[in-house]
């Protein structure tokens, strides 16, 4: 009995691997059930952070932006002085675009010795070019703001480079028609000098004749005005990503 015992004790040991086939699979278990142990416990860390499924389009915040207007209305009360906007809003909006980067030629905000030789033309002179346009620069006047907010950005433009120019003072739209002299009344008949006798032009030949004078003038000046005032400032410069003018 004893030597059965010991001669089984003394046999071969065997794994639980015996073919080709169970040596594979082991080898894809043991890769594939840690990945997919690691792989679900990322989910169920991240699973609270995670958006919900579908679409966010029918909320009420998408919803009104898609309805939103295009253009908005502002009203601006050209009386009241609390509406103007201050030189520095000014700047931001208007005219940082290129003067803090120094682009097209322009003097750089904060640079005295790009201002210097500016400065000593005064604030007229300064607002002149800023209203009307000067070389690169589009014409500033007739657009969102008004002259008097536009001359406030040339002051803070002007007075953060070096400058020491004074603010001008705010003037009510109704001011200047208060302050305009009365009107001039009407000369007597005896004052008026008597009218010369012209030659009488059938209207039919006048019309066409005025009609075909203007209609080439309105057509040739509204596309470079327009340019001059909006286009001008990049364009005419060929600021890095922007086709110059006449640049085929």
């Amino acid at each position: 009995m004893s030597d059965a015992s010991n001669s089984h004790d003394d046999g071969p040991h065997e794994g639980p691997i015996k073919t080709p086939k169970q040596l594979i699979l082991a080898i894809l278990f043991s890769f594939i059930v840690p990945v997919i142990v690691i792989v679900m416990l990322a989910t169920y860390v991240t699973d609270d952070s995670r958006p919900a499924a579908g679409s966010d389009g029918l909320t009420a915040a998408s919803v009104s932006s898609r309805i939103a207007p295009v253009g908005k209305v502002a009203v601006k009360d050209m009386s009241n002085p609390a509406s103007m906007k201050t030189g520095e809003q000014v700047y931001a909006a208007q005219c940082s675009a290129c003067h803090a980067g120094g682009l097209a030629g322009a003097p750089k905000f904060g640079d005295a010795t790009a201002w210097a030789p500016r400065l000593p033309q005064g604030y007229d002179v300064l607002l002149t070019s800023a209203l009307k346009g000067k070389n690169a620069m589009g014409a500033q006047g007739g657009g969102d703001f008004s002259d008097f907010e536009i001359g406030r950005a040339v002051v803070y433009l002007a007075n953060q480079s070096g400058g020491q120019l004074v603010e001008p003072k705010f003037e009510a739209a109704g001011a200047a028609a208060a302050a305009a002299p009365a009107s001039v009344p009407a000369p007597t008949a005896a004052e008026v000098p008597a009218a010369q006798p012209q030659a009488a032009v059938p209207a039919a030949d006048s019309a066409p004749v005025v009609l075909a004078a203007l209609a080439p003038v309105a057509t040739a000046t509204a596309a470079p005005a327009l340019y001059t005032q909006a286009c001008s400032a990049c364009h005419a410069g060929g600021i890095p990503g922007i086709p110059k003018l006449g640049d085929k």
